[in-house]
């Protein structure tokens, strides 16, 4: 029976000509419905809670990490022919539900951050994945219907993949907070503008060259001023000073991996 439920699902899709349903209204649902429609794909907003017939349709759930087994179990029954999510971190076992009922299993992260509900995507990277050749091929066109740049991510390594998006992104800006507080405790208002050119040609020489963008007293061996800064943090920030010990020995380690690469 659950093969004959399989043989009269569409498949495979195509993002041009088959319906989407975004499941849930947060930043990066409605981001994306917004993407869509401006992709003149035929797309749908639900509530994670309500979505709908999901019958012969693709869905996309973007929905918290934890309810997305529960929101593709809740809609199994529709028959979905596919079945996505947004999150970095888990792996398509968590579509497992819609995948007994026949669905295919894909997903699509944004490798960006969502402030709001209109964060363009144009050029912005995608892990993909899908259950089927047909899935992943899905995952791929509408990634790139949506004007991002799709790549596969190992289902084993999506953890670690999204560990790497966690340190470039979330915990910059903790990072740079710490910098911004430490600053202000030095007595120097409006840290933040003061820092923000810093940062952003900081990233962009990382961009640019890598370990290459490397600068300061570390990189350049100065012992002397990076004891002073220890000191410093000891009595203005003690809290900090794990954390600037932990980045400035990976910050020594570059410096001695760059210093052995031959010209």
């Amino acid at each position: 029976m659950r093969e004959l439920e399989r043989d009269d699902l569409p498949s495979p899709l195509s993002v041009s000509a088959a319906p989407l349903v975004i499941v849930g209204r947060g930043r990066v649902g409605r981001t994306l419905a917004r993407a869509a429609d401006a992709a003149g794909i035929r797309a749908r907003l639900a509530a994670g809670d309500a979505p709908g017939d999901c019958r012969g349709v693709a869905v996309l759930l973007c929905v918290p990490d934890d309810a997305i087994a529960e929101v593709a179990e809740r809609i199994a029954t529709d028959r979905a022919a596919l079945v996505g999510h947004v999150s970095g971190a888990t792996t398509l076992d968590a579509l497992g539900a819609a995948v007994e009922r026949g669905a295919g299993a894909f997903s699509i992260h944004p490798l960006q951050t969502f402030p709001d509900g209109e964060t363009p995507v144009e050029g912005t990277p995608a892990a993909i994945a899908g259950s089927s050749p047909d899935a992943l091929a899905y995952a791929r066109s509408l990634a790139e219907a949506l004007g991002m740049r799709p790549f596969e991510v190992p289902e084993e390594r999506r953890a670690a993949y999204h560990a790497a998006a966690a340190i470039a992104s979330n915990l910059l800006v903790a990072l740079e907070e710490s910098a911004a507080e430490l600053l202000g405790r030095a007595g120097v208002d409006q840290a933040r503008p003061l820092l923000a050119p810093l940062v952003l040609r900081t990233a962009a020489n990382w961009a640019e060259g890598g370990p290459a963008a490397l600068t300061g007293p570390i990189a350049r061996g100065d012992s002397a001023t990076v004891e002073r800064h220890r000191a410093a943090l000891g009595e203005t920030a003690p809290e900090l000073l794990p954390l600037y010990d932990a980045l400035a020995a990976r910050a020594e380690a570059l410096a001695r991996e760059s210093s052995e690469v031959p010209a």
